[in-house]
């Protein structure tokens, strides 16, 4: 899944280059079918978890086969245990992707694989054989902990330097501290602070640069010791989640902005820049109240934030709270900044929107494939404003899914969605108890590029409810190529 290029490092010279798209002799660009598009992806990446499931076994990183021409097709063909128990993996990234592009001595073979709950990092090797992963090395808790003050390690990214940065939630008392700790990019060794001393956010989660523009913006999740084992309500009430985007000098590491979203933005968690380069734009899905914010650079120089999505909240019964929102966890864009993806995670649908118009996205696809409001489910809506019928359980290959979508990652090309359906598994044993019996399990969904739409790939399903040691949580995806999600392009 390499470019072909003499010279040239990891990723793709560009959004366009990775999606393999071509310019129509009328000047506008599409990645229709009549045109050549990206290499498809043929395995991916993702972390098994078994904390709070109760099974004592390690977290592991699952190798999957997605090539269809392939014999272990839709199977983990690989699986590497870490050496400890309860990290509880989440997010990873790479020591290398696009914003190394141009330089040859870089290569993509190393996945960072912080853990959320130990603090841990473990670093794979997965260039030596891609798919039979092996570890590299591991960077300790306490390491992390004396160099930098920071701990709960989430959103990793390669700098264009060769350095690696990861986000922190907190410190190691298990309060909010939105910190970037730097790791060496060839010893792995732990660096410091990106951030200046005094200048971490009160909280922490994910993270996106922009170096054209000297700016990096981050968001909020909580403090590690209220979501732990679990969502309160009274913890919001008590300022122990967030509600803004922290906007930051790239050059300088100074904390320039902080973008309060309000009640309506409340934990801001995955933010995106668009991919173009040049943009100074991007979204945030934000959970509580099941919004999308806009933000944009201003004309006097500065940032500010826009609502450009809500999904409204749906009155209920037989639940635990008389009002269910949608809970938007995750969001990403297709590399040509036209589709703008997200899942409602209590709700149980994912949608695709339109972004031509970047300050009134158009819906364009929805599909449920799971939730808390199915029709043969305890939860009876008894009002919802955008009028829609409860909708039945979902079937794939004779399994009925546990769960709901949640984290998503699109191929290159933007016309598969491959969805994995655990958040967290504090919240996934809170909202989701069956999952935990069961497993979470992997799907696809094929993509309407040319008009919008949304389509379930039927025969595909990869069930980690099946696994040796028992059901396990799977999370996010990669692929060894890169993806929507990890490549930042200078």
């Amino acid at each position: 899944m390499a470019t072909k290029c003499t010279g040239c490092g990891p990723g793709y010279k560009s959004p366009l280059d990775a999606m393999k798209v071509t310019t129509s002799p009328d000047g506008k660009t599409t990645a229709g079918s009549t045109y050549p598009t990206g290499p498809r992806e043929e395995i991916v990446y993702l972390p098994c978890i078994y904390r709070n499931t109760g099974i004592q076994k390690p977290d592991y990183l699952a190798t999957v086969d997605v090539d269809p021409k392939s014999p272990t097709y839709c199977q983990v063909i690989h699986r590497l245990p870490m050496p400890n128990l309860n990290d509880e993996l989440h997010h990873s990234g790479w020591n290398a992707c696009s914003s190394c592009f141009g330089d040859s001595s870089k290569k993509r073979n190393r996945l960072i694989l912080p853990s959320l709950i130990s603090s841990r990092v473990y670093i794979v090797d997965t260039g030596t054989d891609p798919r039979a992963p092996q570890m590299h090395k591991i960077v300790e808790p306490t390491d992390i902990f004396w160099k930098t003050g920071l701990a709960n390690p989430h959103t990793t990214h390669c700098l264009g330097s060769g350095q690696i940065m990861i986000s922190s939630l907190g410190d190691p008392s298990g309060n909010g501290k939105g910190g970037f700790i730097l790791l060496d990019g060839k010893t792995f060794e732990v660096v410091g602070n990106w951030e200046l001393p005094g200048e971490a956010a009160p909280f922490g989660y994910d993270f996106w640069y922009q170096p054209r523009h000297n700016v990096m913006m981050s968001t909020e999740w909580g403090a590690p010791k209220a979501l732990a084992y679990g969502f309160n309500l009274e913890h919001v009430k008590e300022g122990l989640y967030g509600s803004k985007i922290h906007v930051w000098d790239w050059t300088t590491h100074k904390r320039l902005q902080s973008l309060d979203l309000g009640e309506e933005g409340a934990i801001p968690l995955e933010i995106r820049f668009l991919h173009d380069p040049a943009a100074t734009e991007g979204y945030v899905g934000c959970a509580l109240q099941g919004t999308v914010f806009r933000f944009y650079r201003t004309p006097k120089g500065d940032w500010a934030a826009e609502k450009v999505i809500h999904v409204p909240s749906k009155k209920v019964e037989g639940w635990a709270l008389p009002v269910m929102p949608s809970l938007i966890t995750d969001i990403l864009i297709s590399l040509d900044d036209r589709f703008l993806y997200f899942s409602n995670w209590l709700h149980g649908d994912i949608r695709q929107y339109d972004i031509t118009n970047r300050r009134n996205p158009r819906l364009a696809g929805q599909l449920f494939l799971g939730g808390s409001i199915l029709n043969d489910g305890p939860v009876k809506v008894l009002e919802d404003p955008e009028n829609q019928s409860q909708p039945p359980p979902r079937t794939i290959k004779g399994k009925r899914i546990p769960g709901s979508p949640q984290m998503l990652q699109l191929s290159l090309d933007g016309k598969r969605l491959y969805v994995t359906t655990s958040l967290y598994s504090g919240w996934d044993k809170q909202f989701y108890p069956e999952m935990i019996k069961e497993g979470s399990v992997m799907m696809q969904i094929d993509v309407n590029t040319a008009n919008g739409g949304l389509k379930v790939n039927e025969n595909f399903l990869v069930d980690f409810g099946k696994e040796p040691n028992g059901p396990a949580l799977a999370h996010e995806l990669r692929y060894p190529g890169g993806d929507c999600t990890s490549d930042i392009w200078l």
